[in-house]
């Protein structure tokens, strides 16, 4: 047990009766990841690690603690409701992890804008796939239109990421980003370029991120209104500049049919 959960919490039930319990625990059982910048969550999970991770075993979940420095709730049962993230939301994830991973974007504290993560995106799979990433169901496309479609559909998925604790949403189109990003680089982590291996797999497609013990990561019901980016309401509704391709259809009989041909006198 730890020493500081000792001088704090002596029973689950003091541990449940705190203060901090209500929004800790509907934060987690939403997919939420806790750092140190939820500092009275944070510090509250710090002391509390031993008996919430009893508590939420009996519902079939593990408290995981990343030495990366944050929590998180793990299903491991069929208790909790594991709703799996869309493939877009992980692409944004590792291009994210990517900025996480280079040096320079500590220098500026962490702080990164979307026009910096649009052009990792871009830079590690190209323009063309880029788009058709967001778009997966249309070929032709005016560019100038689908980009635009683009940033709406990248900005509701890092609003969506934000939710899970993955992100800080900033003014201006700015994210600060935070350590459970980390979770998106276990594919390579412990490689000796991280950076360059998550790049790789991020432009060939390997957009699955698993956890050490092979489940894949799970969110419960995400809060929506989120500030900081464009509103999406719902980014299947946005005009995106593609057009449909035409259906293939049988082709219309001739009006002009030949007259059948009749017995001649």
């Amino acid at each position: 047990m730890n020493d500081a959960m000792a001088d704090v919490y002596s029973s689950l039930a003091s541990v449940l009766e705190a203060t901090e319990f209500p929004d800790c625990d509907l934060a987690l059982r939403r997919g939420r990841h806790i750092d140190s910048g939820d500092a009275a969550l944070y510090s509250y999970l710090k002391d509390a690690q031993d008996h919430l991770e009893i508590f939420y075993r009996r519902f079939g979940c593990d408290l995981v603690f990343r030495n990366d420095g944050y929590y998180y709730l793990l299903p491991t049962g069929d208790k909790l409701r594991k709703k799996h993230l869309s493939e877009n939301s992980m692409l944004v994830g590792q291009a994210l992890a990517l900025l996480y991973l280079d040096p320079t974007t500590v220098q500026v504290g962490g702080v990164v804008d979307r026009d910096q993560l649009l052009s990792q995106l871009d830079g590690v799979l190209g323009t063309d796939a880029l788009i058709r990433a967001f778009n997966p169901k249309r070929r032709r496309y005016d560019e100038r239109v689908a980009q635009g479609n683009v940033r709406k559909k990248v900005s509701a998925e890092v609003r969506r990421l934000a939710s899970l604790g993955f992100v800080e949403l900033l003014p201006d189109n700015a994210m600060r980003l935070r350590p459970a990003l980390l979770r998106f680089a276990e594919p390579v982590r412990g490689l000796a370029a991280p950076a360059e291996s998550l790049a790789k797999l991020v432009a060939s497609g390997e957009v699955v991120m698993r956890d050490e013990g092979g489940d894949d990561l799970s969110d419960e019901d995400l809060d929506d209104g989120l500030d900081g980016f464009d509103d999406v309401d719902d980014v299947d509704d946005v005009d995106d500049g593609f057009e449909e391709e035409p259906e293939n259809r049988p082709e219309p009989e001739s009006e002009n049919k030949p007259e059948p041909e009749g017995d001649e006198d």
